[in-house]
């Protein structure tokens, strides 16, 4: 049951936790992209920009959404567009299960927060990998490499 002493933790959620694991995702799309030579720019967030770091746009709503756009490939193959979908959620299972192993280690304390950003971090796999379009055509990396396997080529879902 949500009462009134679940508000502060639905602030830390919703204004922190959620962004880091959007950051965590689009951070795996942008290192794979990378790694196959591809020029990238990436952004947290809707709305109005707050502010650029390098290729990192912040948006002020922040804790909405995140997307990677990346081009010009240097190895431009199937697998390697397929790789650079999938690094999103891969890099998310990896923080999981690192934060797991660090927590039955005791390198770090069983805590609320750690759990919120495993529950959130899940949250985010699935729905990043199932494959659907969205109001705006948009796809998701499921539906992003349902593309690629199927076309051949990636197409920019950003553009």
């Amino acid at each position: 049951m949500f009462t009134l002493s679940d508000i502060p933790m639905f602030f830390v959620n919703f204004f922190f936790i959620l962004p880091m694991v959007t950051l965590v995702h689009e951070a795996g799309h942008v290192l794979v992209a990378r790694l196959f030579g591809g020029k990238i720019k990436f952004c947290i967030g809707t709305g109005n920009t707050l502010f650029h770091l390098g290729p990192l746009e912040v948006k002020k709503m922040y804790f909405m959404e995140g997307w990677c756009q990346y081009e010009k490939l240097s190895y431009n193959k199937t697998w390697a567009h397929v790789a650079i979908y999938l690094a999103g959620s891969i890099f998310n299972l990896i923080v999981i299960l690192a934060m797991n192993y660090m927590i039955y280690a005791d390198i770090i304390p069983a805590d609320l927060f750690f759990y919120q950003y495993a529950y959130f971090s899940v949250y985010f796999i699935f729905f990043s990998l199932f494959p659907f379009r969205n109001e705006e055509g948009k796809p998701s990396d499921g539906m992003a490499i349902y593309d690629v396997i199927r076309y051949g080529k990636a197409n920019d879902p950003i553009d």
